[in-house]
């Protein structure tokens, strides 16, 4: 891919352009990072569970027991919601919280709290859009291979349609399942996440087996009535460090990986040129599946990424992650721009170029676009940092629909301060604070919550 120009700077004083009158505004959360509970009601352990109770996974030694005990305080968080003028919330539905097992009994009392979350979003007047999967794997079912075996996906389906059948008279719009990249080469590749394995390219059938799962999530969901069926994908330009050849040619390989691997199958009903061979079981019978038109797709985006040939002096600047010098690349830090607590680079005409090069990969294919996730970490409440972030990324957004981008919705990440995954509490990434240090989990909205409050009433 290449760089765009930059663009105009963000100022965040001025009005936002103006989106169309039906675009879905809206903020994103996951179960795992916010909801808390994890031993109540009848909720089985989750592979995350396990992965931050080993030594040394997780950045402070915390784990997601409390989080931010969005399972009680639902309450609260929805009346936010309304106040913040969003029209959608994005949150996940835990797995085990459902099916303790993965499979097998249905867990009542988990259903339950889906069924009033929905409730009170419903009465607030805010769509609920549902994850069903968002990385966090019934730990029964991870201790028998997890996704590195087939059988997952047909108890994922089975799992789906439960909660299709009792959420589906009030959900409109379903997620399947949330960035199977990063499940596949940070929880499997890498070892940095839950699970913690270090299975390098044997790691690849995860990836079949999640996108096997979204399409019989897919049939489930089409047999339960649903008209509106999407995925979120992460997704972002990856830059050349170099014009040399070598370099070039891994930036195309890591492309490859994180974008076209888990879009092509999706959009164009095949694998990447040599990757099917790498993968087990009926691929193209599965393709028929996995293939199957969605509604709309959905994008993750954060930042770009810098790649060039193997380098073992190289480390990778993506949260503090290494890559093994067995890898056919080494990623590069991508300089000349801000960056966030988290030292990921601000570049908002990186969504631009992502979203043009998209279209022109996958013309027709290519279903309406919604950004699923985008946001970013950083300390304070005062947190204008944040604003110039925000205000800086629509306007690119905006940007790629006036060059034709068919995009119907924009999910802030986050609603909430929350659980960071291997990052323990070390990153906040909410529009609301919320009060880890003296465990009264008080919510607080930052200026960016204002800022976007505000940007939204301008919008009607």
């Amino acid at each position: 891919m290449t760089t765009l120009p930059s663009g105009r700077p963000a100022d965040p004083s001025a009005p936002l352009p103006r989106f169309p009158a039906n675009f879905l505004w809206g903020v994103s959360t996951s179960a795992t990072q916010i909801e808390g509970a994890v031993r109540e009601d009848g909720r089985g352990p989750s592979s995350w569970d396990a992965f931050a109770a080993e030594p040394g996974r997780i950045k402070d030694g915390s784990d997601a027991s409390v989080a931010a005990d969005h399972y009680h305080r639902y309450p609260e968080d929805v009346a936010l919601l309304k106040d913040l003028g969003v029209g959608g919330y994005r949150f996940s539905v835990s797995w085990s919280r459902v099916l303790p097992e993965g499979a097998g009994p249905v867990n009542k009392a988990g259903l339950d709290f889906y069924d009033r979350l929905v409730d009170a979003l419903c009465e607030a007047g805010v769509r609920p859009v549902p994850t069903l999967f968002h990385w966090d794997t019934p730990l029964a079912l991870e201790e028998r291979g997890g996704w590195l075996e087939r059988d997952i996906a047909y108890r994922f389906a089975e799992y789906v349609d439960v909660v299709a059948e009792r959420l589906g008279d009030r959900v409109g719009r379903w997620i399947t399942l949330n960035e199977p990249a990063e499940l596949t080469m940070l929880g499997h590749a890498l070892g940095d996440h839950a699970p913690g394995r270090r299975l390098l390219f044997d790691a690849v059938p995860v990836a079949h087996h999640q996108l096997l799962a979204h399409g019989l999530a897919v049939d489930v969901l089409r047999s339960r009535g649903s008209g509106s069926i999407g995925i979120a994908n992460s997704h972002g330009p990856t830059w050349a460090a170099s014009d040399s050849e070598a370099d070039r040619g891994a930036a195309d390989f890591y492309d490859l990986l994180l974008n076209q691997l888990f879009a092509d199958p999706l959009l164009l009903g095949r694998y990447p040129e040599g990757i099917a061979e790498m993968l087990p079981g009926p691929v193209e019978e599965d393709l028929r599946l996995i293939s199957q038109p969605l509604d709309w797709y959905g994008v993750n985006y954060y930042q770009p990424t810098r790649v060039g040939a193997p380098d073992p002096a190289v480390s990778a600047h993506f949260a503090g992650i290494r890559i093994p010098p067995e890898m056919p690349f080494s990623l590069h830090p991508v300089e000349g721009y801000p960056h966030t607590a988290f030292d990921w680079p601000v570049v908002p005409s990186g969504l631009t170029e992502l979203l043009v090069a998209f279209r022109d990969r996958y013309g027709d294919s290519l279903p309406p676009v919604v950004i699923t996730e985008n946001g970013c970490s950083y300390e304070g409440i005062d947190d204008q940092d944040r604003i110039a972030y925000l205000d800086g990324h629509l306007r690119a957004l905006h940007d790629a629909m006036e060059a034709g981008v068919d995009v119907r919705g924009y999910f802030v990440w986050s609603l909430m301060d929350n659980w960071e995954w291997a990052q323990g509490y070390a990153q906040r990434f909410g529009l609301v604070h919320v009060d880890f240090a003296d465990g009264s989990l008080t919510r607080t909205p930052k200026a960016s919550y204002g800022w976007l409050r505000d940007a939204l009433r301008a919008q009607k």
